[in-house]
Protein backbone atom coordinates (compact mmCIF):
# COMPACT_ATOMS: atom_id res chain seq x y z
CA UNK A 1 0.00 0.00 0.00
CA UNK A 2 1.16 3.21 -0.84
CA UNK A 3 1.71 5.99 2.21
CA UNK A 4 -2.10 7.64 2.98
CA UNK A 5 -1.78 11.97 1.96
CA UNK A 6 -3.89 14.89 2.36
CA UNK A 7 -5.97 16.49 -0.02
CA UNK A 8 -6.17 20.41 0.73
CA UNK A 9 -9.58 21.64 -0.92
CA UNK A 10 -9.32 25.26 -2.20
CA UNK A 11 -11.30 27.87 -3.97
CA UNK A 12 -8.86 28.66 -7.33
CA UNK A 13 -6.06 28.79 -5.33
CA UNK A 14 -4.00 25.21 -5.41
CA UNK A 15 -1.62 26.18 -7.51
CA UNK A 16 -0.59 29.31 -5.98
CA UNK A 17 -1.36 27.37 -2.43
CA UNK A 18 0.73 24.65 -3.51
CA UNK A 19 3.88 27.16 -4.87
CA UNK A 20 3.88 28.28 -1.64
CA UNK A 21 4.24 25.84 0.60
CA UNK A 22 6.98 23.95 -1.96
CA UNK A 23 8.97 27.10 -1.13
CA UNK A 24 9.06 27.06 2.49
CA UNK A 25 10.51 23.24 3.05
CA UNK A 26 12.87 21.61 2.44
CA UNK A 27 13.23 18.32 -0.55
CA UNK A 28 9.76 19.94 -1.85
CA UNK A 29 8.47 20.98 -5.14
CA UNK A 30 5.18 20.32 -7.51
CA UNK A 31 4.85 17.00 -9.15
CA UNK A 32 1.79 17.70 -11.57
CA UNK A 33 -0.74 20.35 -12.47
CA UNK A 34 -4.14 18.15 -13.84
CA UNK A 35 -6.70 21.18 -15.46
CA UNK A 36 -10.11 20.78 -15.79
CA UNK A 37 -11.54 20.19 -19.37
CA UNK A 38 -14.39 20.61 -21.22
CA UNK A 39 -16.98 18.27 -19.90
CA UNK A 40 -15.77 18.26 -16.18
CA UNK A 41 -17.60 20.46 -13.38
CA UNK A 42 -14.99 23.64 -13.82
CA UNK A 43 -13.90 25.86 -16.54
CA UNK A 44 -12.32 24.22 -18.59
CA UNK A 45 -8.16 25.11 -18.51
CA UNK A 46 -8.31 25.86 -14.81
CA UNK A 47 -6.62 24.34 -12.38
CA UNK A 48 -8.12 20.96 -10.79
CA UNK A 49 -5.67 19.13 -9.15
CA UNK A 50 -1.92 19.80 -7.67
CA UNK A 51 0.15 17.15 -6.70
CA UNK A 52 2.96 18.30 -4.62
CA UNK A 53 6.24 17.13 -2.48
CA UNK A 54 6.36 18.88 1.54
CA UNK A 55 9.63 17.61 2.82
CA UNK A 56 9.19 14.17 1.05
CA UNK A 57 5.43 13.88 1.62
CA UNK A 58 3.35 13.66 -0.86
CA UNK A 59 0.27 16.30 -1.22
CA UNK A 60 -2.89 17.36 -3.47
CA UNK A 61 -4.60 20.72 -3.82
CA UNK A 62 -7.96 20.22 -5.11
CA UNK A 63 -9.75 23.34 -6.52
CA UNK A 64 -12.93 22.27 -5.46
CA UNK A 65 -15.36 25.53 -4.62
CA UNK A 66 -15.83 27.58 -1.64
CA UNK A 67 -18.31 25.09 0.33
CA UNK A 68 -15.78 23.19 2.28
CA UNK A 69 -13.13 26.21 4.03
CA UNK A 70 -10.48 25.31 5.99
CA UNK A 71 -10.28 25.07 9.79
CA UNK A 72 -8.13 24.89 12.68
CA UNK A 73 -10.00 21.25 13.23
CA UNK A 74 -7.17 19.85 11.04
CA UNK A 75 -4.03 21.20 11.27
CA UNK A 76 -0.18 20.56 10.01
CA UNK A 77 2.59 20.17 12.75
CA UNK A 78 6.05 21.59 12.26
CA UNK A 79 8.30 19.71 14.49
CA UNK A 80 11.08 21.99 14.73
CA UNK A 81 14.60 21.66 16.30
CA UNK A 82 15.97 24.94 17.06
CA UNK A 83 14.46 28.49 17.58
CA UNK A 84 15.86 29.48 14.65
CA UNK A 85 13.98 26.82 12.83
CA UNK A 86 10.44 28.28 14.92
CA UNK A 87 11.13 31.62 13.52
CA UNK A 88 11.34 30.49 10.14
CA UNK A 89 8.49 28.15 9.35
CA UNK A 90 6.67 30.73 11.68
CA UNK A 91 7.27 34.26 9.53
CA UNK A 92 6.74 32.91 6.43
CA UNK A 93 3.42 30.63 6.96
CA UNK A 94 1.85 33.76 8.85
CA UNK A 95 3.05 36.34 6.45
CA UNK A 96 -0.72 37.24 5.19
CA UNK A 97 -2.36 34.65 7.16
CA UNK A 98 -2.81 35.15 11.51
CA UNK A 99 -1.71 34.15 14.60
CA UNK A 100 -3.42 32.02 17.06
CA UNK A 101 -2.90 30.41 20.20
CA UNK A 102 -0.47 27.89 21.72
CA UNK A 103 2.12 28.28 18.51
CA UNK A 104 -1.01 27.93 16.04
CA UNK A 105 -1.22 29.76 13.18
CA UNK A 106 -3.26 30.20 9.60
CA UNK A 107 -1.77 30.94 6.41
CA UNK A 108 -3.02 33.14 3.96
CA UNK A 109 -5.39 30.33 2.53
CA UNK A 110 -6.57 29.73 5.90
CA UNK A 111 -4.67 26.21 6.50
CA UNK A 112 -4.05 25.36 9.94
CA UNK A 113 -0.13 25.13 11.37
CA UNK A 114 1.33 24.24 14.45
CA UNK A 115 4.98 25.26 14.88
CA UNK A 116 6.12 23.75 17.65
CA UNK A 117 9.94 22.69 19.07
CA UNK A 118 10.24 19.54 19.66
CA UNK A 119 11.60 19.61 23.41
CA UNK A 120 7.82 20.90 24.08
CA UNK A 121 6.02 17.44 24.07
CA UNK A 122 8.72 16.13 26.18
CA UNK A 123 8.60 18.91 28.89
CA UNK A 124 4.90 18.51 29.01
CA UNK A 125 5.28 15.07 29.47
CA UNK A 126 7.72 15.14 32.08
CA UNK A 127 7.00 12.71 35.46
CA UNK A 128 8.14 15.89 37.33
CA UNK A 129 4.20 17.16 37.06
CA UNK A 130 5.76 20.81 38.48
CA UNK A 131 7.86 20.82 34.91
CA UNK A 132 5.26 19.63 32.89
CA UNK A 133 2.51 22.26 34.33
CA UNK A 134 4.73 25.16 34.48
CA UNK A 135 5.90 24.61 30.44
CA UNK A 136 1.87 24.00 30.00
CA UNK A 137 1.04 26.77 31.27
CA UNK A 138 3.57 28.56 29.38
CA UNK A 139 2.12 27.10 25.97
CA UNK A 140 -1.36 27.78 26.83
CA UNK A 141 -0.63 31.12 27.59
CA UNK A 142 1.05 32.34 24.11
CA UNK A 143 -0.83 33.94 21.53
CA UNK A 144 1.33 33.47 18.71
CA UNK A 145 5.02 32.03 18.29
CA UNK A 146 5.74 29.80 20.90
CA UNK A 147 9.72 31.29 22.56
CA UNK A 148 11.80 28.49 23.20
CA UNK A 149 13.66 30.07 25.18
CA UNK A 150 10.54 30.92 27.43
CA UNK A 151 9.87 27.59 26.90
CA UNK A 152 12.91 26.08 28.85
CA UNK A 153 12.87 28.65 31.66
CA UNK A 154 9.48 27.91 32.16
CA UNK A 155 10.50 24.01 32.52
CA UNK A 156 13.65 25.27 34.53
CA UNK A 157 11.71 26.78 36.43
CA UNK A 158 14.04 30.14 36.41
Amino acid sequence: MKPISPCLWFDGVAEEAATFYTSIFPNSGVTDVARYGPDWPGTDGDVMLVQFVLDGREFAALNGGPQFPHSEAVSFVVPCETAEEVDTYWDRLVDGGEPGPCGWLKDRFGVAWQIVPVQVHAWMADHDRDKAQRVSQAVLSTHGKLDVRALQKAYDGS
